[in-house]
């Protein structure tokens, strides 16, 4: 499956459009090497790592959804592999 379509279907980016500019930036690394084309391919198991919404979010491919599926179905194609930042100030700050 294309990387534009997969994190469009898993609800990661509101359009493919979208996807294929993060893509054209040089910011999207599957298995650790930096895509240039939209169309590259994202397997089941592939690590995926991008810069979203001031954070990076790496993940892993857990399946390839035929279509964009409700939330809880979309966050069951794939894995976080590494905690948000923004997730362990917050726990920190009300971990006392």
């Amino acid at each position: 499956m294309r990387v534009d379509r997969y994190l469009h279907c898993i609800r990661l980016v509101k359009s493919r459009t979208l996807a294929q500019a993060l893509v054209a930036e040089g910011r999207v690394r599957i298995d650790g090497r930096r895509i240039e084309k939209s169309a590259d391919e994202v397997r089941v198991g592939s690590v995926i790592a991008l810069p979203l919404r001031g954070q990076v979010r790496v993940l892993r491919v857990l399946a390839l959804p035929q279509r964009r599926c409700p939330a809880p179905e979309a966050r069951a194609a794939y894995e976080e592999l590494a905690e948000p930042a923004n997730a362990n100030v917050s726990q920190e700050a009300s971990g006392d």
